[in-house]
């Protein structure tokens, strides 16, 4: 379902640079995480699963990965390589510099995306990536960072604060590198305010792209043993809904929103059962969009 016309989306800003539609092909080019093999700690963020990625893709080539997700995205002609699979810029800058070469290799790849972590964003892999959009390439340099708030970071095991954060953006901003947010709606102990302070100071920070996400209970994750002994639930689609719609509505139109919502596949969803598909969300959330007004009507008030 379509939110062109009342969210600044990804696939709306693409169109418009590219002059046709332009789709994202998801890779898993075997990375570590520093949260999961010692480096940092041991077993990951709290909300995190081994099964949540494609397993299957690791060790398959690049170029046969791509080919791959081509076949199953049929309309479009051009994409974007993106680098989703773990903590993306955990290795040495010349393995990295293989990896995106090889990913961007066939001519109708136009773009980058690299998902990371804050704490692992050397600036090194900052010039690397400043190097491709330099070339005409579209690049995000996507950071997971889920809640400014330090106790909540905490309590989701995430190894870094918000200082880390600040710090990766304010270098990616120097190098001229777009950076996409990633924040988790609904994390234990958090309320509506928390989410509302969350996204102020991720805008002051300056990003230029968002991704919204609920939060979601996968199997293989700490909190699924939570959610099995009845200690945290997931938002319910109604008000993941209300209190998306407001953080869209309190974003400025200039910035890119990659995703308002997110999925998990059988069997590693356990709840809420309404993120199996996409539907329900992106239906709800139009409707309230259209009802309410779309993406920076709320800063258009305050100003």
């Amino acid at each position: 379902m379509n939110l062109d016309h009342c969210v600044n989306t990804l696939g709306r800003h693409l169109k418009a640079r590219f002059g046709e539609r332009v789709r994202k092909l998801s890779l898993n080019a075997g990375f570590g995480c520093p949260n999961r093999d010692g480096t940092l700690g041991r077993g990951g963020c709290t909300f995190c699963s081994v099964l949540s990625f494609a397993a299957d893709d690791e060790g398959t080539p690049l170029a046969a990965q791509l080919a791959e997700r081509r076949a199953e995205l049929k309309r479009a002609s051009r994409y974007i390589a993106y680098f989703q699979a773990y903590t993306n810029t955990y290795a040495e800058v010349q393995t990295l510099t293989a990896l995106y070469a090889e990913a961007t290799a066939s001519p109708d790849v136009v773009g980058l995306a690299v998902g990371t972590r804050p704490d692992c964003v050397p600036d090194a892999v900052l010039g690397l990536l400043a190097g491709y959009r330099e070339r005409g390439y579209e690049v995000w340099l996507e950071l997971g960072l889920q809640s400014a708030h330090d106790d909540t970071l905490a309590r989701i095991n995430r190894g870094h604060g918000w200082a880390a954060y600040a710090d990766a953006v304010a270098r990616a901003r120097r190098a001229g590198v777009p950076v996409c947010t990633h924040l988790i709606l609904g994390l234990p102990g958090e309320t509506d305010a928390h989410a509302h302070t969350t996204l102020a100071r991720v805008l002051a920070a300056g990003v230029e792209g968002l991704k919204l996400h609920p939060l979601m209970i996968t199997r293989g994750s700490r909190l699924a043993v939570a959610h099995k002994r009845g200690e945290i639930e997931p938002p319910t689609l109604e008000a993941y809904t209300a209190l998306a719609c407001e953080l869209i509505r309190r974003t400025p139109p200039e910035v890119v929103f990659h995703r308002v919502s997110a999925t998990a596949r059988a069997p590693t969803l356990v709840a809420p059962a309404w993120c199996s598909t996409v539907w329900p969300a992106m239906q709800a959330i139009r409707a309230d969009l259209d009802r309410n007004g779309g993406q920076g009507t709320a800063c258009a008030l305050a100003g």
